[in-house]
């Protein structure tokens, strides 16, 4: 009877374990991609902001930053609405690839207008921050992937805010704007690092570790480009 009884507990035990082992797979997968998309990206932006002459041509020659744009945004609709493509080997690889690049060049064509000392500020600020919420993240047991579609209010609040903030140029609201999307844009990192962890109401799938790589980039990215905005904005005279 109690063999019987071991035999019928087994395949639990063991699709449980499986799938643990399955997501922390996928988390280290994750991490790994992102990791080497941040090094990338700012491998590229430091050539912008170092060497002079590349300074000084990408702020001479804006079509830099437009050519690259539209490269980025291209590939971040593909990667985000063609499931088949964005979980096919290694044509995937390849388009995230692309995509970090544009983003290098984007990111060090806007850094160009920015001094040294600046963008390391932002740098710094943006590691400490993402730092913090991954283990604040990695600890709670708050579930914050039910606050997933009050995010998408928020952010498409915060487009038109930015929008206002781009007609009627000011510092006070520049800043603000800049501060408030550096809040909501931390909030997104922690729903989409939850998204990935798994165990709470909703999970990435495990076969997503391009999109879950994707979407930690692009979090990243924007808190990176609001505290430069706000770091720039507020050393102004």
């Amino acid at each position: 009877m109690e063999s019987q009884h071991g035999d019928a507990e087994n395949p639990n035990q063991a699709s449980v374990f499986s799938e643990k082992s399955i997501r922390l797979g996928f988390i280290r997968k994750v991490y790994s991609i992102l990791m080497l998309q941040l090094v990338i990206t700012f491998g590229i932006m430091s050539i912008f902001v170092f060497i002079n002459d590349v300074r000084q041509y990408s702020m001479d020659h804006p079509e830099i930053y437009y050519s690259a744009l539209g490269i980025y945004i291209g590939l971040t609709l593909i990667l985000s609405c063609c499931g088949d493509i964005r979980r096919r080997a290694p044509v995937n690889i390849i388009l995230l690839g692309l995509l970090t690049a544009s983003m290098g060049l984007m990111l060090g064509s806007i850094a160009a207008y920015f001094s040294v000392d600046e963008v390391l500020y932002a740098v710094g600020i943006c590691t400490f921050i993402c730092l913090a919420l991954t283990l604040f993240t990695f600890q709670t047991k708050i579930d914050f992937t039910l606050t997933a579609g009050s995010l998408g209010v928020l952010g498409l609040n915060l487009l038109i805010f930015g929008l206002m903030a781009a007609i009627w140029q000011t510092q006070l609201l520049n800043i603000t704007y800049c501060v408030l999307g550096t809040l909501i844009f931390s909030l997104y990192l922690v729903v989409d690092t939850q998204l990935i962890l798994g165990g709470y109401r909703y999970a990435i799938s495990p076969e997503e570790y391009i999109f879950a790589a994707l979407i930690l980039y692009l979090d990243i990215i924007q808190l990176l480009l609001f505290i430069l905005q706000i770091i720039g904005g507020s050393t102004k005279k």
